[in-house]
């Protein structure tokens, strides 16, 4: 059974690492697969946790420093499209004067 779940689970990382990588025209999207990998990674450490009878206080560390993640590439979303317009990276250039 552990095994089919940490299939599942590997799985879901590659997954998510590809859309990641396949996905890059638009910040949102990229966002959005960077968390279903963040949500991967954390079920397996649940998976891990589980299966060596370890208490969850670090899984409460991990989502708390993935929702910081989180917060932090919607304010940089929002601060794009309030300064562009939009969340393509094509319209972004670091070398624009404010």
């Amino acid at each position: 059974m552990i095994e089919l779940n940490l299939f599942i689970v590997v799985v879901m990382f590659i997954s998510g690492c590809l859309s990641y990588s396949l996905k890059r025209k638009h910040l949102l999207s990229m966002l959005l697969s960077l968390e279903y990998v963040v949500l991967s990674l954390f079920f397996l450490l649940i998976i891990y946790l589980m299966y060596y009878s370890f208490e969850f206080f670090f899984s409460m560390i991990f989502l708390t420093f993935s929702v910081c993640e989180g917060a932090l590439g919607l304010s940089i979303l929002v601060s794009m499209v309030r300064t562009h317009g939009n969340d393509y990276f094509q319209s972004f250039s670091v070398l624009q004067q404010c």
